[in-house]
């Protein structure tokens, strides 16, 4: 999905990225057909679920925080969580409102599979045979390497190439909070973005979602790579199955601490555009994606430290400000 961290892949390419043997070309552009409507089909559905997310990234909160209890059974204050957030947003918009932005995320999303899909055929990655023994380390290290910088050239070109139409996703939402109606259309985003901002206006926020991207990639392939050579004996009669899910472990683990740079750059993506939620009391106009980051993460005055505002939809304390009122 775009604007998010990629989750790792536990299915490798067959020798030389290819479809595999006996399939054809027509094979091969059925299943990257097939990649292009699910990863569609995924993005409709989850949808609603980053719409409230980036509304509550943007700080916008039309709803009072309820008193509720912690595990120690002590009072504190909690933000309405996502089923009352987008209770709230069917009650102002209908339901058809928790599509909002939809079309242009479907595209970018459409972009990106068929970007990667393109840089891998054009750039296929040599198949290289399974290794986990201790003492061919430096051959299994040497293989992670590779395959985690082919991994991150797709990811890159794929972010790039898909971010402009994420760019304009994010403005379409985000005139719920000012109820404004600037983004009505991808092509006449296009054109304002352009007048307005230039070509440049197309990638605001792209270097943090990168250098999440790029830091994600890393740090999960290299430490599971690690886990499964150093702690994971070959003995275990359960070994490949725990090495089957370290990946997976690791990339939920890496996706919450790499979450600001998601934030950031989602941020900057609507800051000073001349809507609402990208301007004070919401966020003051940000000079780069740094100024934005201090901004989020100082704790000398509000937001006193949200560089993980969004990261949770369920279970959300209110910020320090709020809950210091008695609930007596």
């Amino acid at each position: 999905m775009a604007g998010e961290a990629p989750l790792p892949s536990v299915a490798r390419a067959p020798p030389g990225g290819g479809p595999g043997p006996g399939a054809g070309p027509g094979r091969a552009e059925g299943t990257e057909g097939l990649f292009v409507v699910l990863g569609a089909g995924l993005a409709a559905a989850s949808h609603p679920l980053l719409y409230v997310k980036l509304l509550v990234q943007v700080g916008h909160e039309p709803l009072p925080p309820i008193v509720g209890r912690n595990v120690l059974g002590r009072k504190v204050l909690y933000l309405p969580g996502f089923f009352t957030y987008a209770r709230h947003i069917v009650k102002v918009d209908g339901k058809r409102g928790l599509f909002r932005g939809l079309t242009p995320r479907l595209i970018s999303s459409t972009l990106s599979t068929i970007t990667r899909g393109s840089v891998k055929k054009a750039f296929p990655l040599d198949d290289m045979e399974h290794v986990s023994n201790k003492d061919d380390v430096k051959t299994s290290l040497r293989k992670v390497v590779k395959e985690t910088s082919h991994e991150m050239m797709m990811q890159c070109v794929s972010r790039v190439v898909s971010h402009p139409l994420h760019v304009i996703s994010m403005r379409c939402m985000v005139q719920f909070v000012g109820r404004e109606v600037k983004y009505s259309g991808v092509f006449s985003a296009i054109g304002r973005i352009f007048k307005e901002e230039g070509i440049l206006g197309f990638f605001v926020g792209l270097v943090p979602h990168i250098l999440g991207d790029v830091i994600f990639l890393w740090c999960c392939n290299l430490l599971a790579h690690f886990i499964n050579t150093y702690a994971v004996d070959d003995n275990f009669s359960q070994a490949s199955v725990i090495r089957s899910y370290t990946k997976f472990v690791m990339g939920i683990a890496m996706s919450m601490l790499t979450y600001p740079f998601l934030l950031v750059g989602d941020l900057m993506a609507v800051n000073n555009c001349g809507l609402r939620a990208g301007l004070p009391p919401y966020a003051p106009a940000f000079t780069s994606w740094i100024h934005c980051w201090r901004y989020l993460s100082s704790q000398c005055f509000p937001p006193q430290g949200q560089l993980f505002r969004g990261s949770s939809l369920l279970f959300r304390r209110a910020p320090m400000q709020a809950a210091c009122f008695p609930i007596d």
